[in-house]
């Protein structure tokens, strides 16, 4: 139990669960740390793994207040914990679905990325925003992103600061399915 996530341990599975205080799920320095450190010890008893959010944010992405106050220095080794978080998620040894719900920004679009299976609800809504305000992912997005949907549609999504629906996502390939109780449908799957 940490005060950025909660973890389940279900039959066949392992259920991460994103919270925070304002229900945003933001990914913060001390989460981002948090996260991997705990997907890195989850990984010595391999399960299934699940993660998800709440019903209104799966993740808001990077907490953007921290970013502004960065320096230079600051910034490229908060980049290389994002890339070891997702780094974390996309090397566990066990199938790790993402069940998104809700907003799936910036960096928390990175993290869902970096899973092996995506399902959302009708209502999830997917971008990456950063570039719109003068930002760049640096946790691994721009590479997965375009392996998944192809190098047009993630530079549109990238550049143009796009978002994604539900029923677009899975269209272009960015989730394999779209259900009302992405979790019921991730566990499903994985019976």
């Amino acid at each position: 139990m940490s005060e950025y996530f909660q973890i389940e341990h279900t039959t066949g599975a392992t259920i991460l669960r994103l919270t925070s205080q304002d229900g945003t799920n933001r990914l913060t320095r001390a989460c981002v740390i948090s996260l991997a450190s705990a997907v890195r010890e989850l990984a010595l008893d391999p399960r299934p793994l699940i993660i998800t959010g709440n019903q209104k944010f799966f993740s808001a992405g990077a907490d953007l207040n921290e970013i502004v106050a960065l320096s230079g220095p600051e910034a490229f080794v908060f980049s290389k914990a994002g890339q070891m978080m997702t780094d974390a998620f996309d090397e566990f040894p066990a199938p790790v679905i993402a069940a998104v719900n809700g907003y799936c920004m910036g960096g928390g679009l990175d993290l869902v990325l970096a899973c092996d299976r995506r399902i959302a609800s009708p209502h999830a809504i997917f971008g990456h925003r950063g570039a719109a305000l003068g930002l760049m992912t640096g946790w691994g997005g721009t590479q997965r992103l375009a392996r998944l949907v192809g190098r047009a549609r993630a530079t549109e999504m990238f550049i143009v600061a796009e978002k994604v629906n539900a029923a677009h996502a899975l269209l272009y390939g960015l989730v394999d399915a779209v259900a009302d109780d992405p979790v019921a449908a991730a566990i499903g799957q994985l019976a």
